[in-house]
């Protein structure tokens, strides 16, 4: 009969006498382990015998048969008798005896051999039938169904080879690999060896990861059901399997079984007639009703009549079972069962009531007076106490999420702070889940910092302070001629450093290991203490690490390697999930030879205020905030005015300090690199809104900016002069090539001579090119701001570990140390250069070289409007007519120039030549000067004027006024 528990209680648990598992005198009285193979058997114990065959008929025996006639005969002759011949009937007489005697021996030979026969079939039958016997137990030793599990207590939850993902679905026949030989032609000895070949009432085992469906009466099914979901969560502990997705109308008894609250191992979804299975589901156990459509991913179809008549549709086979079912009662008291178990295995109480922090025992001066020893939960009524001086110097907490490490820490921190002042403890906290973990913690004096995310600016940032604390604190200690901070002569608070989520941290940043491990070797005497929160501890916290930290705390794990790695046994992969199993941690140091089973307590907002309220001496901060992102030239300067051009904030993490960045005179040049939006014009604004009285600025425009230039170079500067060149790298784009080349021999005299001088040059750049990159290694310091590709970021000088695309406008580095430039407000706009008043002759006689252009024509026609005579130079030289009391313009291309070379010559030498931009090629031809000219931008409508064979000055041409006159 199929097992059932729809009458029966939990006491009375039927035995598998029906399944032909051994009674309690044969079978053992514990169940064995699941067989590696099958027992060896004598093969000749396994043979039958084969069919008896009659012997062969023997021959008539006609000499027998013919001799006594011949005999008769012989007498009958020689006697005359004629009784003699009676003889002859001898030989039939003979013949049919021996036939007849034949035929006796034969029936006595076949009731000889049957008889064999049948004892060695039953010789047979009884080993198959032990050896049938001996293995069903073990199969079911090996998969056991409800019945057996709740029957053994040993049995349930224990680690079994094949158990992980086996579901017993009922008792069947199945195939047994036995080999029974011999029996040939024998109809019994056949039907003997096909029963050998199968064991009946064994279990029927398949993978649970393909699920399975009862089809059939809502009764039956949910009994079916039930009892496919007990088996699973007895065979199986909380943390190796979980339940998933609700759990609706009379599956609502699934809640209160301890797998529900667990969050580690396979995912069991059980889903009722019409349901389709979660997405996480990694095995699903269904009910559906008759003739409605099955529920995927269920690759068994059970079909139910009654319990001991139903059908099995696997992969295209059909089997006969017997069905085990649960009733709805049974099946709640069994799950009651498995959460008490739960709670015995882990000795866990189910009492909800939250534990305080402030609920916690005091403890004595004696253990507090040294050390930094605190209480962070209770164990049995008593205190339980770790002390990061003696039982550290260093803690590995691990726990996955919701399993209460973040509470564990955020305990720990705050009881230490309500029992210590800043000047025996300071705390650095690092959190990486988000940043808002110890967020509670903002505001309490002994919390110098808090870390969030780190990106790699940031990471290297973290490196150079820790290094740097170190260092200081080495230095501290050694000043006053000690070895470590236990001297009284030192006067140094402990720093801890607390970081949650360790794993994420290193996952983004693997340089930072060799940090933690040189701060875990060195930290005792220096009086550096780690707390390491973590997931997971196997592979993440490496043994150069872990050995340092003889602190380890875990909470609930989902793996027992990480259990294992961290306090030695898998204990914490054992403890239960949700809210059960949250804040239970295990708790083992160097001399614990056993983890100690904790509940941590909880602190409460008032716990934090009161640390956060109390008076206390602000710390010295190990780790500085981060520049800001913007940083007003007031704010640099709170005092206003400097004697040194004050121009932002430098971070120096190395040296833990920041401090305004300053420029004089004696920096000689700079140079400031930037893509657009960078920050590159205002950090020459911040400049030269401090140097105002000394300050000269190039302009951007083309002419005026040529003019600063020639006058720069040429010209006398004061010391102290303050010059700005922003855009350096479009001046060869302003000027022509031969004008541009001139222009940046100008910058590099001034960036050359600056310090002989006394001067300071100031210049921006979008990118070097050209010739710019050869006066740019001129300037002795360079502001490197955003770029906007790694490539130019490299081409301008700039480390490759320092690009930082995403870097706010003014964030830059400045001889490798990072910088924050000041912002000054939007300057007034530069007043407008009044306009140049338009060239008119002042002389008898003047030479205008032009090509034929409108601009040409404009410029006459508002001469010879003003009364001025213009001629042709052919007609001029024909008709010479220069008077005293009239101005004469002579016009002429410069081809006609030069073929009237002879008047050429007079009048540059003696008179005015005015050369039009468009003949800028003749300029040189035409005057015979060397040096360039005044730049003059084409399109203008400028000219060069030379007086008297005098320096050429840039001039403008008159024009046609185009608008109309008022009215």
């Amino acid at each position: 009969m199929p097992h059932t528990f729809l009458a029966e209680p939990i006491a009375r648990v039927p035995r598998h006498l029906s399944r032909g598992v051994p009674s309690s005198s044969e079978a053992p009285e514990e169940l064995p382990h699941a067989p590696a193979g099958h027992e060896a058997i004598d093969e000749d114990a396994l043979r039958l015998p084969a069919k008896w065959t009659a012997p062969a008929r023997p021959p008539i025996p006609v000499v027998a048969s013919v001799v006594p006639l011949m005999g008769a005969v012989v007498l009958w002759l020689v006697t005359g008798s004629p009784m003699m011949l009676w003889f002859a009937l001898l030989g039939p007489l003979i013949a049919v005896g021996s036939m007849i005697d034949g035929k006796r021996a034969a029936r006595r030979g076949r009731r000889q051999a049957e008889a064999d026969a049948a004892q060695q079939r039953e010789r047979v039958a009884d080993t198959i039938a032990k050896w049938q016997s001996r293995e069903r137990a073990k199969l079911w030793a090996r998969h056991p169904d409800v019945a057996l599990l709740m029957r053994r207590d040993a049995e349930i939850w224990r680690a079994a080879s094949g158990r992980d993902d086996a579901l017993v679905l009922g008792a069947a026949s199945v195939p047994s690999g036995l080999r029974v030989t011999g029996g040939d032609g024998d109809p019994l000895s056949t039907r003997l060896r096909t029963e050998a070949a199968w064991i009946p009432q064994a279990p029927l085992v398949v993978r649970a990861s393909g699920g399975a469906v009862a089809v059939g009466p809502p009764v039956l099914a949910s009994a079916v059901q039930r009892a496919w979901a007990i088996q699973l969560c007895a065979a199986l502990p909380p943390g190796e399997l979980r339940i998933v997705g609700p759990l609706r109308g009379d599956l609502e008894w699934a809640a209160e079984l301890p797998h529900r609250r667990s969050t580690a191992g396979m995912a069991l979804a059980l889903i009722g007639p019409g349901e389709q299975p979660p997405v996480e589901a990694e095995i699903v156990l269904a009910r559906s009703l008759a003739g409605e459509p099955l529920p995927p991913r269920c690759a068994a179809v059970l079909e139910l009549e009654t319990l001991s008549r139903a059908h099995l549709d696997l992969a295209g086979e059909r089997f006969a079972i017997e069905a085990e079912g649960i009733a709805l009662e049974q099946a709640k008291t069994i799950a009651s069962m498995l959460n008490r178990r739960a709670a015995g295995a882990w000795g866990f109480s189910r009492d909800e009531t939250p534990l305080f922090l402030r609920e916690l025992p005091t403890l004595s001066p004696a253990v507090t007076s040294s050390g930094l020893a605190v209480s962070i939960g209770a164990n049995a009524g008593e205190a339980a106490v770790v002390d990061l001086v003696s039982d550290g110097p260093h803690a590995v907490v691990a726990g996955v999420t919701g399993s209460g490490k973040s509470e564990l820490l955020i305990t720990w921190i705050v009881a230490l702070c309500s029992s210590r002042s800043t000047t025996e403890v300071n705390f650095l906290l690092a959190d990486f889940k988000g940043g808002t973990a110890f967020d509670c913690l903002k505001g309490v004096p002994h919390v110098t910092g808090v870390i969030t995310d780190l990106d790699g600016a940031g990471a290297r940032r973290a490196i150079q302070s820790l290094r740097a604390e170190v260092r200081w604190r080495e230095a501290a200690i050694a000043s006053v001629g000690a070895r470590d901070i236990l001297d009284p002569r030192v006067a140094l608070p402990r720093l801890v450093v607390v970081v949650d989520e360790f794993a994420a941290l290193l996952g983004d940043h693997p340089e930072l290991h060799a940090v933690f491990t040189d701060v875990a070797a060195r930290g005792r005497a220096l009086g550096m203490h780690l707390i390491l929160g973590t997931q997971r501890a196997a592979g993440v916290v490496r043994d150069s690490l872990l050995a340092n930290c003889p602190l380890r705390i875990s909470l609930r794990v989902t793996d027992g390697a990480d259990s294992r790695a961290l306090i030695g046994v898998e204990d914490a992969a054992m403890l239960p999930g949700g809210v059960e199993g949250r804040g239970i941690a295990l708790i083992r140091r160097a001399s614990d030879s056993r983890p100690c089973k904790v509940r941590i307590a909880l602190s409460q907002p008032s716990d934090v205020a009161l640390a956060r309220d109390a008076t206390a001496t602000l710390p010295r901060r190990p780790w500085l905030p981060a520049l800001p992102t913007q940083l007003t030239l007031k704010e640099l300067v709170p005092g206003g005015e400097s004697a040194a051009i004050a121009l932002g904030l430098l971070d120096e993490p190395e040296r833990q300090r920041q401090r305004p960045m300053t420029l004089d005179v004696t920096d000689r040049a700079i140079l400031v690199i930037g893509g657009a939006g960078s920050g590159k014009t205002n950090t020459l604004e911040v400049i030269a809104a401090q140097a105002e009285g000394r300050l000269v600025r190039v302009p951007s425009d083309p002419e005026r900016a040529w003019d600063a230039l020639v006058t720069l170079a040429e010209g006398r500067i004061e010391p102290g002069t303050v010059i700005v060149i922003d855009d350096l790298d479009m001046v060869p784009t302003r000027f022509g090539a031969e004008y541009a080349h001139a222009a940046l021999e100008c910058v590099e005299d001034l960036v050359r001579t600056a310090g002989v001088r006394g001067v300071l040059v100031v210049a921006s750049a979008q990118r070097l090119v050209g010739s710019v990159t050869r006066i740019a290694e001129l300037f002795p310091r360079r502001i490197l701001l955003a770029l906007p590709s790694r490539a130019e970021h490299l081409a301008a000088g700039g480390s490759p570990e320092h690009y930082a695309p995403d870097a706010p406008a003014g964030r830059g580095r400045i001889d490798g140390v990072m910088v924050q430039i000041a912002t000054v407000p939007e300057p007034d706009p530069a007043p407008t250069a009044p306009p140049r008043q338009e060239w008119m002759p002042g002389v008898n006689l003047t030479g205008y070289v032009a090509r034929r252009s409108p601009a040409a024509r404009n410029a006459i026609s508002r001469w010879q409007s003003g009364g001025v005579r213009v001629v042709s130079l052919d007609d001029y030289v024909a008709h010479p007519e220069v008077t005293a009391d009239a101005c004469v313009i002579v016009a002429g291309e410069p081809d006609e120039w030069q073929r009237h070379w002879r008047m050429l010559s007079q009048i540059r030498g003696d008179h005015d030549l005015v050369i039009d931009a468009s003949c800028s090629a003749e300029f040189r031809l035409l005057t015979g000067w060397r040096s360039l000219p005044p730049y003059i931008e084409p399109g203008r409508g400028r000219a060069w004027l030379t007086a008297s064979g005098g320096d050429p000055e840039r001039i403008v041409l008159p024009t046609i006024d185009p608008r109309p006159p008022h009215p």
